[in-house]
């Protein structure tokens, strides 16, 4: 099944996931560059909720470009196979060796609006990143370390601290609390 599929057959969770649902698919429908980071009004990009085997802890990186505590992810850079994308920059951006999808299926969605920054010297405008976000699990005792060129941290947080952890009022309220929330829910 693509990832077009995937989405178009996703139940949303809450009202703001439906939102994001049909914005995504929209953007899908109407750029074809929209896996490309150079479609600079919005592009695909994939994140994960990564927890410990008892589900009571989860992994966060210090981002330097945001200068915050968040999840971790990245670009789709045309790769149409988002948790393949996902899986890998949990892998460069922790230096875990071993980490699994909980499940293959994606578990939250999400349009995240990015401020413009500059990233290696130069400016980038103000986008949107089409976010899909899997649930992983790794075993919180494996070495972590940091990729200076991305982060300047990486550990592993009880998860009311994770979502604590994150400055950005908006990923706290509407993002991290919400992952939390379907972790609660719907993995046993």
């Amino acid at each position: 099944m693509t990832i077009r599929e995937q989405i178009a057959q996703y139940r949303p969770f809450n009202e703001q996931e439906a939102r994001d649902q049909e914005l995504m698919l929209w953007y899908m429908h109407a750029m074809p560059d929209v896996f490309l980071r150079e479609n600079r009004v919005a592009h695909m990009t994939a994140s994960a909720w990564v927890v410990n085997p008892s589900r009571d802890k989860a992994l966060m990186a210090y981002h330097r470009i945001y200068d915050a505590w968040s999840w971790l992810g990245g670009h789709a850079d045309g790769d149409e196979d988002l948790l393949g994308v996902a899986l890998r920059e949990v892998r460069e951006e922790s230096g875990l060796k071993e980490v699994r999808p909980v499940t293959p299926e994606l578990f939250s969605l999400e349009a995240l609006t990015v401020d413009g920054h500059e990233k290696r010297g130069r400016y980038v405008s103000s986008h949107l990143h089409l976010n899909v976000t899997y649930l992983m699990e790794a075993d919180d005792a494996q070495p972590l370390r940091i990729r200076p060129e991305e982060n300047s941290g990486v550990a592993w947080f009880a998860l009311e601290q994770a979502v604590a952890a994150s400055r950005e009022t908006w990923f706290r309220e509407r993002v991290y609390a919400k992952l939390n929330q379907k972790l609660r829910q719907t993995v046993r």
